[in-house]
Order: C-alpha cells, then structure tokens, then sequence
C-alpha cells in the first residue's frame, strides 16, 4: 500500500480536560444549596455528570476502541477496493462516519480548554511532539516501503496518519474563539463550504483537510452530555439499524457514480474534477449524511465495561503504530496472492487489522512507547509553572487515550 503525503484518514488523541466551566468559589460554594440528585435514565449510561473523579467512562472508551479498530480495518481494505464493489461499498460506508465520529468527540473533550499554561503544554507534549517523533519516523520508514530514498522530511507536509496531529493542534487553539462565538457552527460550516472553493490553500499542515473537517470538531464543541444519553435510548438505536442498513445500500449503489474521496475531505471541488457549486452543495450533503451516521455508531456502542473498554486508553498508540505495519503489506507482498483478492482474502485481511491493532492497544505495548506518546517533559518548561502542569495532566482527558 503506498503512502502519500496527506494520505489516509484516522483518529488521534485529545487532551482537554471534559469541563464546561471553573468550579464555585469557596465561600459561594458554602452558601449554595446542594441540588438533589438526579435519577440514572432508564436507557444507557448516565454521562450527564460524567463518571466519578479518577474513574474513566466506559462508554467513550468503547467508542474509541472501536472507532479505531474501523480505521485499521479500512486501511487493510485499501488494497482490495478495485477488485470488489463490496469492499469499496463497505470501505466508503466506513469512511463516512469513523473520522467523524472521531473528531466530534475531540471537540466534546475539548470544551474545557482555555489557552491556560497547563492546557497549552498538555497540548504540546500530547500532540506536538508525537507530530514531530512520528512525521520523522513515517517518512524514514517509508522511504524504505514505498522505494522513494529520497523523500523529504517535512514538518509542514503532514505524512499519512500525522495530518490528524497537525489539524488538532489548529482546532484546539482556536477553541476558545469558536467557544465565544454565537453561532459556532453555522461559521464553521461556512469556512468548510469556502475551503472547497478553493484550491489554492495549499498542502502546509494540511490545512485544506483541516478547514472541511472543522465542523464536525465544532459540533462536538457545542454538544453536552444529555445529548450523548439521547442516543442510548432504545428507540434511537432501533431506529439505527435501518437506517445503517440503507447508508450500507447507496454506499453499494454508489461505488460506480459518486466515488468515496468526497468523505476525505482532501481536495477541493476543483481538484476532485467537478463543477466548483459541487462544493458547498457535498460539503453540507456529506456533514448531513456523517452525522447521521455518527449517531447510528455511537447509539450502538456498549456503555457498560468490556473487553475491550481498557484498551480505549491506548488507541494513540494503536492508532499511530497501526500505520507502520499497514505501510509494510506492500514490500512484503502480503496482497500478492491471488486468494487475496476474493471473498477469504477480504476477511483475512480485516480479521488481521482488528487483531493487529488490538494488540498495539494493550498496555505492554502502551509501557514501551509512552515516552514518545505522552513524555512528561518537565524539564522543557519553566520551574514556576511545574505544579500547573501536574494539575493539567491530572485533570486532562484524552479522545484516545485520557479520562474525563
């Protein structure tokens, strides 16, 4: 499988602390009436008030567990889409709603952040430097598996997996900016629509990728927890299932008309070879068609501990790590079988992705690679600020891999 610059679509951390505003103050706090507390609804989990300090919610953990697991999956399946209109079916259906999925729950974790100094460098040690370590690293290693010796290293271009690194950090710090606003996601719908207008902005941080994505982080800006027990209730997940079915079948019916690179959100009208008004028109088709199916997914996943629910705290790892086995099936010719290009070829290939990436999530794996993943780094900022950074981190909560 080749590896281009912004190639490929996938999730990553977050590491906002889930908060929506400051606690009282003390002496209000004495003088406040405690409010009764409120019953558990009767269908799924209760994250109105999140789980209990020091505790993880077991219902994000699930989602991010297997949202990545649909990321490795889909990688696996790029080999095969030309050779079956049901991998490609299956392939665009995924890629509908699992970047989605991801970034809307990054920016529903990234309520909380506020540009402070403990946010700020919980920001550059959970996402700048992993950008760094790992552009570095993807463009070394595919040097070797894509036979280009003479690639560059290039902190602007983001390769493969690490443009979700560098379209976060964006996103992040303007939080604040979209927190203020009074109609967030209408402006930011508008800056998707006009970055598909426009072809010239350029491959730098993969901003044109950056801005078509915008929404769906400022969506989950806007979300509150009720919003997430709407979608546990036993109607909205019953009603899922046809719907999924249906998306499953105009994905299929699809395949020869439309194609999937619109749910990649590269390229703008022009460069994908369209009229320019096809622009605003699938910008806002294709955020109604993701959301739909976001809220399908995320009805679906478990709300209960699993599993699978502890390896939601390692799927940076997964994530990240996951690319470097993917970029490997080419020089080893894992796809040169002939089977592999039929029925038994296609399972082989997500049964081994899903294990694949499983085992990445697991914490010896996470043991070995925390260093590059989430260093501590005290040692880079300044002394006064040491107690505001263990604070942050204690506070902090990952999209893949941190608490609420």
């Amino acid at each position: 499988m080749s590896c281009e610059r912004c190639s490929g679509l996938s999730g990553s951390r977050e590491t906002a602390a889930a908060v929506d505003a400051p606690p009282a103050r003390a002496a209000d706090a004495d003088r406040a009436p405690v409010p009764p507390p409120r019953p558990a609804p009767r269908n799924g989990p209760d994250t109105r008030n999140g789980p209990p300090a020091g505790r993880r919610d077991a219902y994000f953990d699930n989602a991010k567990y297997l949202a990545i697991v649909l990321v490795a999956v889909g990688h696996a399946w790029e080999p095969l889409r030309s050779d079956s209109r049901t991998v490609t079916a299956l392939y665009t259906f995924v890629y509908a709603f699992h970047m989605p999925a991801f970034i809307i729950v990054s920016g529903y974790f990234s309520r909380g952040f506020d540009a402070s100094p403990a946010r700020v460098k919980r920001l550059v040690t959970g996402v700048v430097v992993p950008y760094v370590v790992f552009e570095v690293a993807y463009t070394l290693f595919t040097r070797w598996s894509d036979h280009a010796p003479d690639r560059e290293i290039s902190l602007l271009d983001p390769l493969y997996l690490t443009w979700f690194l560098a379209a976060l950090f964006i996103w992040r710090l303007t939080t604040p900016i979209w927190r203020l606003l009074r109609w967030p996601l209408p402006v930011a719908l508008a800056v998707a629509v006009l970055a598909s207008l426009t072809p010239s902005i350029g491959s730098d941080l993969d901003l044109q990728r950056a801005l078509q994505f915008l929404p769906y982080f400022v969506l989950g800006l806007c979300l509150r927890p009720e919003h997430f027990s709407l979608l546990r209730r036993w109607s909205v997940r019953l009603w899922a299932v046809p719907v999924a079915l249906c998306a499953l079948a105009v994905a299929y019916w699809s395949v020869p008309h439309l194609g999937y690179r619109w749910f990649f959100h590269r390229d703008s009208a022009e460069q994908l070879g369209v009229p320019a008004w096809y622009g605003p028109v699938m910008t806002l088709a294709v955020f109604g068609c993701s959301l739909v199916l976001v809220a399908c997914f995320l009805a679906w996943v478990p709300g209960r501990r699993t599993w699978f629910t502890t390896l939601g705290a390692g799927t940076l790892y997964g994530y990240l790590l996951h690319g470097f086995v993917a970029q490997s099936a080419k020089p080893a010719h894992w796809y040169d079988p002939a089977w592999m290009h039929g029925p038994l070829g296609a399972v082989t290939a997500t049964l081994v992705a899903a294990v694949t990436v499983t085992l990445l999530c697991t914490p010896p794996v996470r043991r070995v690679f925390r260093f590059v993943m989430e260093p501590r780094m005290e040692w880079a900022f300044r002394a006064r600020e040491g107690q505001a950074v263990q604070d942050g981190r204690r506070n902090a909560a990952g999209v893949l891999s941190g608490n609420r």
